[in-house]
């Protein structure tokens, strides 16, 4: 079995290499991370040369597995459940697994309004501006509304701690979103909050919060509310 490289962008910004990194490292399964840091995406940035001679796409995240390159967060998650079965990153129960599905395809397509106007930043305290946004983009209640509606079913039907009971692809999906929730300070319901408290303090999801505020980088064009860092 050869070993699994995963390459990434930057932590504090990439909610889509946070979501395999996560996937991963609470799952137990080993690999090499290969971080390439974000920088002016042109066609001749050093983000584009190391990345696109492995992904067409040019984008974050990748998984290589020997020869083998597998690119977009919801491919990666699937490989990853074909390869190892025994780690159960879908839930076991087949209704409980078609709605992990479900929910995790509404994240990878959906919540646009969030995404656009919260982007992830997990270094900034970003209350302020959350608070704005919330008053002001009709979008951002919506999104936030079916999250919070979303968490506390599923978690009311599974009985928690994580949305189905034991921790799935479709958490992983999520972290990136709660650390959002924290760093803007989006209002959601008491169960969700609870939620994401629980989610935030994984080992695998702590580990990313925590090298992510290690970082230090300031990349301007993922900072639409900050022209610095602090």
């Amino acid at each position: 079995m050869s070993a699994l490289k995963l390459y990434i962008g930057n932590k504090n910004y990439s909610s889509w290499s946070m979501r395999p990194w996560v996937l991963m490292t609470q799952a137990g399964i080993p690999f090499e991370e290969v971080m390439v840091r974000f920088d002016s995406f042109g066609p001749d940035s050093h983000f584009k040369a190391t990345v696109g001679a492995i992904n067409p796409a040019g984008t974050v995240p990748v998984l290589v597995d020997g020869d083998l390159a597998v690119w977009d967060t919801m491919a990666i998650a699937e490989y990853l459940a074909e390869r190892f079965p025994e780690r159960a990153l879908w839930p076991r129960d087949a209704a409980a697994r078609a709605r992990a599905r479900s929910i995790s395809a509404e994240m990878h397509a959906g919540f646009t309004a969030l995404r656009s106007h919260c982007t992830m930043n997990i270094e900034a305290d970003l209350r302020e501006v959350g608070q704005r946004l919330v008053a002001e983009q009709a979008g951002v209640r919506s999104d936030l509304q079916r999250i919070g509606s979303m968490w506390s079913e599923c978690l009311a039907a599974h009985g928690g701690p994580m949305l189905f009971g034991e921790f799935s692809i479709a958490d992983a999906f999520y972290a990136p979103v709660a650390t959002r929730i924290r760093t803007y300070g989006l209002p959601v319901p008491e169960a969700a909050q609870a939620y994401i408290d629980r989610l935030l303090a994984l080992p695998g999801v702590r580990a990313w919060i925590d090298q992510a505020l290690s970082e230090h980088d300031f990349v301007a064009f993922d900072e639409p509310y900050r022209t610095s860092r602090g």
